[in-house]
């Protein structure tokens, strides 16, 4: 099944693509809590035509795993080593949009916006200490992950991620999820990057240095993993930064990332009206000098 959460006439609810209309599902709470509860709905009479709604992001991730340089040839682009174990940092659900809503930046605060095309695994029950060969068991389906990076923030400002992958906006996630049954080799999936209409990613899931359930097992090691979390499972070569000059995403790019069985996601991208930055406060050693020339001045 291809699920959505879609908005229609101002109603925001649950969905099943089929073809090129939308069947609402006999569920009136959104899709993470449909997940905790390990339903899958049936659908209705009631459907629209895709185009006549609104596609929102699928769910709204309690927390959101990524997983770095699981692609060889991406750590080659980018001058790193290959990990021994998985490299694990997490982006805010803040920066979660949809379908074709904008991917957005001030250049006072990063001029080196890059994208990350992914397969995003979102787990369906509660996964603690679980064993890969049971691993497929705690995923309730797949979807497409933008991982969009301030490098400058990323590499040079901050020289951690926390602020270079969690902008507002700096995660596009959808359009759909497809269930875990639609999807016979999460590791055998096409991940195509298209940047205002140039190809910019061509690989394959089959070239992750770790694969799905030692992942899930893996993190779930680390940190208890509920359902609607989602795992993001790394980016194939491509990126801008690993460019020569490197390519940016600019004012009125367009990214779309294709992944075989799920579809495309699409984000427009646009610089906001830049605002000044806040002033930065004092030193203490100065705010203290000019403490101590107003005491002077009082005395005089």
């Amino acid at each position: 099944m291809k699920l959505v959460t879609f908005n229609y006439q101002g109603r925001s609810r649950i969905g099943e693509i089929v073809g090129d209309r939308v069947y609402t599902m006999a569920w009136a709470d959104p899709m993470a809590a449909m997940i905790r509860r390990g339903i899958l709905p049936s659908r209705t009479y009631e459907h629209f035509e895709l185009a006549k709604v609104t596609l929102d992001a699928p769910l709204r991730p309690g927390k959101i795993i990524a997983i770095g340089l699981n692609y060889a040839d991406h750590a080659a682009e980018s001058k790193s080593k290959l990990p021994a174990e998985p490299l694990i940092f997490a982006k805010l659900n803040s920066a979660v949009i949809a379908e074709n809503q904008p991917i957005t930046w001030r250049t006072s605060i990063t001029d080196s916006v890059d994208y990350e095309g992914e397969l995003g695994v979102v787990i369906g029950k509660r996964a603690r200490e679980v064993s890969e060969a049971d691993a497929y068991d705690y995923v309730y389906g797949y979807t497409i992950a933008n991982d969009v990076s301030a490098r400058d923030l990323q590499k040079v400002k901050d020289t951690q991620w926390t602020r270079a992958k969690g902008l507002d906006t700096f995660c596009p996630l959808g359009p759909v999820i497809v269930t875990k049954d639609e999807i016979a080799d999460p590791h055998a999936l096409s991940v195509k990057t298209v940047v205002s209409g140039e190809t910019m990613q061509d690989g394959n899931t089959s070239d992750m240095i770790f694969k799905i359930p030692f992942l899930v097992s893996y993190c779930s090691r680390m940190f208890t993993l509920e359902p609607g979390d989602l795992i993001i499972t790394g980016t194939p070569a491509g990126v801008g930064m690993g460019k020569t000059p490197p390519r940016y995403l600019k004012d009125g790019d367009v990214v779309s990332i294709t992944i075989d069985g799920i579809g495309t996601l699409t984000n427009p991208c646009k610089v906001i009206d830049d605002a000044p930055p806040p002033e930065k406060p004092e030193k203490p050693e100065k705010a203290e000098k000019s403490k101590d020339k107003e005491k002077s001045a009082e005395k005089a």
